[in-house]
């Protein structure tokens, strides 16, 4: 790892090659178009046994796009397993500004691993979108950037804070950190590939203490390197999810750069994303997970910006944004694996529902989707009857 003297030594070095250049806060897309392709429908009756190969792909990007950032502007966070187009959809539709696809090996890409392409199925509704992609290696990031690129997308951001195990064991995520060298070669490698302004680096603050990562001057290089934004969770990758966010080292954060600056950490409600742009000065909020507590928490925040009361859903509600989420990922993705993604993400929406315990359990023990809303109308008729 750089000396915190070497860390000026190489910033003085970037600074002679690059000519500092930021972004302004509303950044314009190129001009593309977006289409969806789809194999034919097959026989009457059949149309909903979905194969993975007839999944909506991405062959160009949407016309004239801005990557907002404001207040009222709030992202979606890259969600393993849980932003996929359906999801993304579904928060679009309470005022998700800017959604992040699930993360992205760079290397499953390359070498087309099962599965890794519909991570970045996307359809004309779901822009402006950002693919996450991680990895440790420059020449795979930036083929893989490239190559994306290529099918159309234009924002990448790239996973340095993701601290689960299987993903830091391979130098990858919030790993990096432990590697600034060999962070920034992945950093520039990314940017060549995607274009200055069109990369923004998730972040979190070292690996175990701030005061040991000179993350300051990570921040600054990365903005001289050509960075778009930069999003911060502000834990250290040894505390995982555990402790609370220091919100404090966003507002550091703020004042280090003239990039745009995107919060994340401990944002379970529509207040506490509002109560973040205030004590920090950030530009936006990024929803992770709180908005799988609550797709709604996009609507919640923008009625508070507004001066409204938030809306508190009651279980007819609720049940009704179930069964809209389950028909998007019906028609979005196979039948098993809607199935598999409904069973997951319901009971997170409903435990704070009086009553819910049975639901959850049968949600989780459903196999078909006649199980799914047989147990949906049996909670919807004993909340009736005992209203």
């Amino acid at each position: 790892m750089l000396s915190y003297t070497g860390w000026h030594s190489w910033l003085k070095r970037v600074k002679k090659r690059l000519v500092l250049h930021v972004e302004a806060l509303s950044i314009p897309c190129p001009n593309n178009n977006v289409q969806i392709v789809r194999k034919p429908r097959r026989a009457a009756g059949t149309e909903n046994l979905r194969t993975a190969d007839e999944r909506p792909m991405v062959t160009t990007l949407p016309n004239d796009v801005f990557l907002p950032f404001a207040p009222d502007k709030p992202w979606l966070a890259p969600l393993a397993g849980w932003s996929d187009l359906p999801f993304r959809l579904l928060c679009r539709r309470f005022g998700a500004a800017v959604c992040c696809t699930e993360m992205i090996s760079a290397k499953g890409l390359i070498y087309k691993s099962p599965g890794t392409a519909e991570l970045f199925a996307t359809c004309p509704e779901d822009g402006p979108v950002v693919v996450q992609l991680f990895g440790s290696e420059a020449p795979f990031m930036e083929a893989a950037a490239g190559q994306l690129r290529d099918k159309g997308f234009v924002w990448f951001d790239c996973n340095m804070g993701c601290s689960v195990p299987k993903v830091a064991r391979t130098g990858s995520g919030a790993a990096m950190c432990k590697d600034i060298d060999n962070a920034l070669a992945v950093a520039e490698a990314l940017i060549r590939a995607a274009g200055r302004g069109r990369v923004g680096f998730k972040l979190r603050l070292g690996w175990d203490e701030p005061g040991r990562s000179p993350a300051a001057e990570t921040w600054r290089v990365l903005e001289a390197l050509g960075a778009g934004w930069l999003t911060l969770h502000p834990r250290t990758a040894k505390q995982g999810f555990t402790g609370t966010a220091r919100w404090e080292y966003l507002s550091e954060l703020k004042a280090l750069v003239s990039l745009p600056v995107v919060a994340s950490g401990d944002l379970f409600t529509a207040e506490d994303g509002v109560r973040c742009l205030a004590e920090t000065g950030v530009d936006t909020v990024m929803y992770a997970r709180g908005a799988l507590r609550d797709p709604a928490i996009f609507k919640a925040h923008l009625d508070l910006l507004a001066g409204r009361e938030p809306e508190v859903a009651d279980v007819a509600t609720l049940l009704a944004r179930i069964r809209e989420h389950a028909r998007l990922a019906r028609e979005l993705s196979t039948e098993k694996v809607a199935l598999l993604k409904m069973r997951t993400i319901v009971p997170r929406y409903i435990r704070h529902i009086e009553g819910s315990k049975q639901l959850r359990a049968d949600i989780i023990a459903c196999r078909s989707w006649d199980d799914f809303e047989k147990a949906l109308h049996t909670f919807e008729a004993g909340k009736s009857s005992s209203e």
